[in-house]
């Protein structure tokens, strides 16, 4: 017998068939695609061709159940999907969100929404990319949010602003979270909140205008504002009050979702800068041979197989309906985190010519930098692990 250990091998090829089908798609968009986007300025920058494309062969509706059209599948499918989609040099930033906010429909929608939305949600009929919860005067103090529902009647009339909404110019529905009861007549401040499914094909130009945000990134970003938007009371999900509840439902989807997009710029990024690392040759040698650029890749990787460790986890915890908020929330951490040592590995490595557009490389510097703020930041993680996990006191 061997003395040595058995080896914990990380099978990176779980879901092989929905790798190889994603990367073909993403074969279609390479980089000068996306640059070339960029290049349109913030009205014209949607990816709608990447999109359809995703649309068509069902990779957005992976998630909704096989009975309402979708394909059924578990959220670390959905998590490869957009890895994938990462490490092939894409961005999945315009479309995403349909994975996780459907999912509020999904859980905490009434039998009649369900059976209007989540068919033709599946089927690309209707886009449902857009989450206002952001403020511009709360940010991430989400249960300080000023946005007001007030009853009239069978109906809400909506008042407030919301920020850093993406893809609202393009989507059909939007998930709204606004105050329903003043925060004085609550006894938590997470209470009085509610959830909305709003149409927005309605919704603009009768109340509610969205204007777009110039941004670093190609993300599609908006800032809305409501002015005595009138929405039916049916738009309503759930109960009355709970929408905090729903929507922090959502968000552990979220952050696990998130977790497979960095995971795959991550990849990207290591394997951008090994080639490189291995081709670039200078005073007679590989750059690769030097350990001022060797060890800072090698590094950056290992910390990337330890957040995936982490990432399978928190989908399992997941779907198995346990607890998974301290998970969901490490893995994004940790992944966000370990992209962005595997980016600035590589930029370092690529040198001036990460500069240059054309080699791909700073586009996906700036995107892979985002996960460190949005949609969760870092600073709010620890926070949450400090208090929720640790038992030390709130320190915000």
């Amino acid at each position: 017998m061997s003395d040595q250990l058995p080896v914990l091998e990380l099978d990176d090829n779980d879901y092989p068939e929905i790798r190889e089908s994603v990367a073909k798609i993403c074969e279609g968009f390479p980089g000068e695609y996306w640059r070339n986007l960029e290049m349109q300025g913030v009205e014209g920058s949607y990816p709608t061709a990447f999109v359809q494309a995703l649309t068509e062969a069902g990779y957005l509706a992976a998630l909704i159940p096989e009975e309402f059209g979708g394909a059924g599948l578990p959220i670390r499918a959905g998590a490869v999907i957009l890895e994938t989609i990462h490490a092939s040099g894409c961005n999945a930033a315009a479309c995403h969100a349909q994975m996780y906010t459907m999912g509020t429909v999904l859980r905490h929608g009434s039998p009649e929404q369900k059976t209007k939305y989540l068919p033709k949600i599946a089927s690309g009929e209707l886009r449902l990319q857009a989450f206002g919860v952001t403020e511009p005067t709360t940010g991430s103090d989400t249960t300080q949010l000023k946005t007001r529902a007030e009853r009239d009647g069978n109906d809400y009339i909506v008042n407030g602003q919301k920020v850093w909404t993406s893809r609202a110019l393009h989507s059909d529905l939007m998930l709204l979270l606004a105050r329903t009861t003043a925060p004085d007549q609550v006894k938590r401040r997470s209470d009085g909140l509610s959830t909305f499914l709003v149409d927005m094909r309605a919704a603009r130009g009768n109340g509610m205008e969205i204007k777009p945000i110039d941004a670093m990134v190609n993300h599609n970003t908006t800032e809305i504002f409501f002015d005595n938007l009138r929405i039916p009371g049916d738009s309503l999900i759930g109960e009355e009050g709970k929408g905090f509840r729903y929507i922090l439902d959502g968000m552990n989807a979220e952050r696990i979702l998130i977790s497979g997009e960095s995971m795959g710029d991550g990849r990207y990024m290591t394997k951008r800068a090994v080639e490189y690392a291995n081709e670039r040759v200078v005073f007679g040698r590989p750059i690769g041979q030097n350990q001022g650029v060797q060890f800072p890749i090698a590094k950056a990787y290992a910390d990337l197989q330890a957040a995936d460790l982490m990432a399978r986890k928190a989908a399992g915890l997941f779907e198995a309906g346990r607890d998974c908020g301290a998970e969901a929330n490490m893995s994004k951490h940790l992944t966000s985190e370990a992209a962005w040592a595997c980016a600035e590995a590589c930029f370092t490595t690529f040198g001036g010519f990460a500069f240059a557009t054309e080699y791909d490389i700073e586009r996906k510097w700036r995107e892979i930098r985002l996960y460190r703020t949005a949609p969760i930041s870092t600073n709010m993680i620890l926070g949450y692990i400090g208090q929720h996990v640790l038992g030390m006191p709130r320190s915000y």
